[in-house]
C-alpha cells in the first residue's frame, strides 16, 4: 500500500519514468500553473500563514482548509521572486495533497521529492525542494488539534 495520497502517486509515477529534459520541461510547466492554486476572494481558510523564512527568496502563503468529511483543500500565494521550483513543488503538492486529510499529510515522507524533481536538482537546491511539503505539514498540523 502507497503511504502517498492517490493524486500524489499518480504524479510521483508520471515524473519518475521521464528522461531529465522532460521532466524539467514539466516541472517549468507547473511553475507556470502555480497562479491556479491562489485562494479565490473572499475564500476563508482554516489556517493561513503568509511568511518569508530563510529557506526562500521570497513570501510563501499556505492556505489550508478543511471541509465536513476532514478532507483538505490546499492554496498557495507566491511573491513575485520566488524560484521555479519551489512554485512547481506548490502546484504538485497543491494537486497532489488537496482531499487528503490532516493526519495523512502530516505521515506523508519526503522520499518521493528526488522521484519527481531528479536527484540532480535535489543535490542543486536540497533546502529548497522540501521547503514547501515541510510549511503545508505544518499547517495540517495546526488544524488536527
Amino acid at each position: 500500500m502507497s503511504s502517498y495520497p492517490p493524486p500524489l502517486t499518480q504524479l510521483i509515477e508520471f515524473f519518475e519514468n521521464l528522461p531529465e529534459p522532460e521532466r524539467r520541461e514539466n516541472l517549468i510547466d507547473l511553475a507556470q500553473a502555480v497562479r491556479h492554486h491562489a485562494p479565490m476572494p473572499g475564500e476563508v481558510f482554516d489556517v493561513s500563514d503568509e511568511r518569508k523564512d530563510a529557506e526562500c527568496t521570497d513570501t510563501v502563503g499556505i492556505h489550508l482548509r478543511i471541509d465536513s468529511e476532514r478532507r483538505t483543500h490546499i492554496s498557495v500565494t507566491l511573491g513575485p521572486k520566488v524560484q521555479t521550483l519551489t512554485r512547481a513543488l506548490a502546484t504538485l503538492l497543491c494537486r497532489g495533497l488537496s482531499g487528503a486529510k490532516p493526519e495523512e499529510i502530516q505521515a506523508i515522507p519526503p522520499d518521493f521529492v528526488p522521484r519527481i524533481v531528479g536527484q540532480e536538482l535535489v543535490r542543486l537546491r536540497s533546502q529548497t525542494v522540501y521547503y514547501m511539503l515541510s510549511r503545508i505539514k505544518e499547517a495540517a498540523g495546526k488544524v488536527t488539534h
